[in-house]
């Protein structure tokens, strides 16, 4: 008689206790509250989300106002998929163009254009408004720097550098 291994007992989950579950929720409240102020002040601003001034600060940042599209996938923590979709979007704007990388045929470049820098130009000061408004302006330097340190534990705890890690840019 051929009998199949018993599986082992599955663990009880790690459930939060009643001060994590009360941190979890108002950092969701929080996050999801900060999200759509900053995605409203854009849209009313520029008519853009906030993913899309996102990708243009970094196009902005970068030499020659140009990066790889997976570069700039990876910098802004999106799927390949929202990239180029947000690019097309973009383009259709004026404000970023694509250009077919020289080094790597298979690459393209994500470049922003010079309406697209003005738009940034004109759009940024009502952006950092709200950003203090919302963020800075109701802490302390002190609560500042541990947000600053806290956020930067659980980024990096969440971005695996082994092979075969399931990033969004990966994707």
């Amino acid at each position: 008689m051929d009998m199949a291994p018993t599986p082992p007992p599955a663990e009880e989950p790690r459930w939060l206790d009643g001060d994590e579950q009360r941190v979890w929720r108002v950092y969701l409240q929080a996050t999801t509250l900060l999200d759509d102020h900053l995605d409203r002040q854009l849209q009313r601003d520029a008519g853009m989300p906030h993913v899309y001034y996102g990708l243009l600060v970094q196009l902005s940042d970068a030499p020659r106002r140009r990066l790889r599209m997976t570069e700039l996938a990876k910098k802004m923590k999106i799927t390949r998929s929202r990239l180029s979709h947000a690019i097309a979007r973009l383009e259709k704007s004026g404000w970023v163009r694509r250009e077919d990388c020289p080094s790597d045929k298979r690459g393209q470049l994500a470049i922003l254009t010079d309406e697209g820098f003005d738009v940034l130009r004109r759009t940024a000061p009502g952006h950092v408004s709200a950003v203090r408004q919302a963020l800075f302006d109701r802490l302390t330097p002190e609560q500042q720097k541990s947000l600053g340190e806290i956020m930067t534990i659980v980024a990096e705890g969440l971005q695996p550098q082994e092979a075969g890690a399931d990033l969004p840019w990966l994707r």
